[in-house]
Parts: structure tokens; C-alpha cells; sequence
């Protein structure tokens, strides 16, 4: 089971279930002999102490951190503040705070803040307070609603929400540690595994593919195949952890999802940080690039290699795709859109035009083919840090 990140805020608010028991204590002496049945008050105080005592041992422990035992409570606090009614007198209702004390029903707002955060809070703070008007409305008194003089409503609020928000910054903080803990988990295995492999199977490879091509006949080909798997290896052993989420939830590292297109006839150079772009936009620029690589693919010949290089510029990214093909002759890419072939119109012009980018192409008879697809980055674009 993991840890609660939240385990000192529940072990600090046992310390103040503790004072405000003792509290609690303090004014059954100070208003006992004012009790209409004092008796029945101390018995009501073994109830408040033994609910404080199951409480914190279950909070302290683990079992007790689950809505129904946060719920559990506030119904038993809610019930110990209106039996006031049982053991005092309306005039004493009127003029007084709840028996139990304001302070120590407060035990019920921290719990629920703690565990469900400050909504929930919040909620538990307003049931606390509204069970101590329904009390006063009981005794036949006013409801004082005024916020300005009646601070009390405020601190029950206050505390829901401030405690609320420690317990959810807490568990965001725990998981981004925990994240950051298991990416450089991560980044050191592969560095172990990428020094294990290069330093026996990739040197192999690489020297039978080197005296394959030397010797010629026959062992070429076997030369060819020694040469794929050791590239193959390559790619394995120095690319990225692309399912590691980014730091960002909301964005999406093009860097990663282009270098799934490096192969033996694609090389992909990468920054060395993740590029960061919205999810949209990065998936709609990520489509453009496969449809210029399937263009090498049917049209640059069986032998063209692609380069791919990502560049981030700040307020725009930028990814040049180039073949060594033999290009494209003048004109017949209009002649093809007159023709009805749109493709590289609509799948690459387009979708750029769509982002708020721009595509340029750069070709000719024997240059080999280069599009420089540039999309910009909205104000605030980049995440923070």
C-alpha cells in the first residue's frame, strides 16, 4: 500500500483533536453546575472522549481514511452538539456556544478536508455550523447570519478550505516526486542496459557487418543483415522513455512521439529537452510528417533515405523533413492538384495552414525533396518551469 502524503497533516490534527478534548473538559467543569442535568453532561463527555480516542487511533493508523469514517464523525458531532438541548436550558442554549465547544466539532471539518480536500471541506464546515443554528433555533434564539459579527462560520470555512488545500497540494507534490523518482529510475536502467549492449552485442554486430562488406560475395548480405540489427539496436538503447508522462499533463513531447518514425530508411535528430506542444496541435503536425514520409516512400525511389530534424524556437517548433531522392520536376505538383491528386494540398499545406503554421517546400530535378513545416506557439504556450 502507498504511503499517505498527507500523514502529517492527519498526525498534526490528532494533536489538535487532543487540546481540543482537553478544552472540551475544561468548560463541562466551568459550566456544570449551569447544566439543567450535569449528570447526563459528564456522560455525554465519555461519549465525545471516546469518539476522540477511536478517531484518532483510527486516523493515525490508516483504517479510519475513508469517506464513511469521515462521515461517521461529523454524524457524531452533529448529534453531541444538538444534544445540548437534552442537558441545558434555553436561556443557556441562547447564551452559549453548543456544549461540546465550536472548537472541538472543528475536528470534524479537518478530517473531512484532509481526506476529500477543501470542497469537502468546506461542505463538513458549513454542517457543523448549520447544526449549531439549527440548535439555536431549537432554544427559540436568533440566528446570527452576519458574518462580520459572527466569525465563527468564517473559521469553520477557513480552516475547510486552508487544510483542504495543504492535503491536495501535499498528494500533487507526493505524485510528481513519485513520477520524477521512476523516470530517473528509468533513465538509469536504459543507461545500464545501453552501455551492457554496446559494449557486447552492438560491437558484434558491427564487426561482422564491417567484415562482411570487406570479404563481399555471399557474406554481404549477411553483412546487410548485421548492419540493420545493430541500427536497430541503436535506436533501441538511446531512445527515450515515450510512455513517461509528460511534465505537463495538458501537453504533449513531439520530440517523442516523431522519433516512433525513425527506421532504417528514416534517421530522427531530437533536441535534447522534450518539445512541448498542445496535444491537437502536436497530433495534427506529427500527420503532416507521415504524409512527407509516405511521399519518400512512393515517390523518391526504394533506396532514398529521410532526414527528420526537430527544432524548437521558443515561440514556434519547427520540423524539416529532406530525401535524397531525385525531387520533384517543376510544375507537376500543380499539375497534379489540376489532376485531382490533392495530397499534398490537403495533408500537408492544409493541416499547417489549419495550425496557423506554414509548410515550404524546397525541390528540384536531383535535389532531392525538403518541406520546413513551422506551426507557432500560443502566448504562455510553454509550461511554467
Amino acid at each position: 500500500m502507498n504511503p499517505d502524503p498527507a500523514t502529517p497533516l492527519w498526525r498534526a490534527a490528532q494533536v489538535f483533536r487532543l487540546l481540543s478534548c482537553v478544552y472540551a473538559l475544561g468548560f463541562q467543569i466551568a459550566v456544570n453546575r449551569d447544566l439543567q442535568r450535569p449528570f447526563v453532561g459528564w456522560m455525554l463527555l465519555a461519549v465525545l472522549t471516546a469518539t476522540s480516542v477511536a478517531c484518532a487511533a483510527a486516523y493515525l493508523q490508516g483504517f479510519g481514511r475513508r469517506p464513511g469514517w469521515v462521515l461517521g464523525e461529523l454524524v457524531a458531532v452533529v448529534l453531541l452538539m444538538l444534544s445540548t438541548k437534552v442537558i441545558a436550558t434555553d436561556e443557556w442554549v441562547q447564551d452559549n456556544q453548543s456544549w461540546p465547544t465550536t472548537l472541538w466539532a472543528t475536528n470534524a471539518t479537518i478530517s473531512a478536508a484532509i481526506l476529500l480536500g477543501p470542497i469537502a471541506g468546506m461542505l463538513a464546515g458549513s454542517m457543523v455550523m448549520a447544526a449549531a443554528a439549527t440548535l439555536k433555533a431549537m432554544a427559540g434564539g436568533a440566528v446570527n447570519v452576519d458574518l462580520g459579527r459572527n466569525a465563527t462560520i468564517v473559521i469553520e470555512l477557513a480552516v475547510g478550505l486552508a487544510i483542504g488545500m495543504a492535503a491536495q497540494t501535499a498528494r500533487r507534490a507526493h505524485a510528481e516526486l513519485d513520477r520524477v523518482a521512476r523516470l530517473s529510475a528509468a533513465l538509469e536502467e536504459r543507461e545500464r542496459l545501453s552501455r551492457h549492449v554496446h559494449d557486447g552485442a552492438i560491437q558484434v554486430l558491427a564487426l561482422v557487418s564491417r567484415r562482411g562488406r570487406e570479404i563481399g560475395g555471399e557474406t554481404a548480405q549477411l553483412a546487410d543483415l548485421a548492419g540493420e540489427q545493430e541500427r536497430a539496436l541503436r535506436r533501441l538503447v538511446s531512445s527515450g522513455d515515450t510512455d513517461v508522462t509528460c511534465p505537463d499533463d495538458r501537453m504533449s513531447d513531439i520530440g517523442a512521439m516523431l522519433h516512433k518514425r525513425a527506421s532504417d530508411r528514416v534517421s530522427v535528430s531530437l533536441p535534447a529537452d522534450p518539445v512541448l506542444l498542445d496535444p491537437g496541435v502536436a497530433g495534427e503536425l506529427v500527420a503532416a510528417v507521415v504524409n512527407a514520409l509516405d511521399n519518400v516512400v512512393a515517390h523518391a525511389g526504394p533506396d532514398a533515405r529521410a532526414f527528420v530534424l526537430l527544432e524548437d524556437l521558443g515561440d514556434a517548433v519547427t520540423v524539416s523533413i529532406r530525401d535524397d531522392g531525385p525531387g520533384i520536376a517543376p510544375g507537376r505538383l500543380t499539375e497534379a492538384a489540376r489532376d485531382g491528386h490533392l495530397g499534398v494540398a490537403k495533408s500537408i499545406v492544409g493541416r499547417l495552414d489549419w495550425l496557423g503554421g506554414s509548410a515550404r517546400l524546397s525541390t528540384g530535378p536531383g535535389c532531392g525533396t525538403e518541406w520546413e513545416l513551422t506551426v507557432p506557439r500560443p502566448p504562455g504556450g510553454l509550461p511554467n518551469g
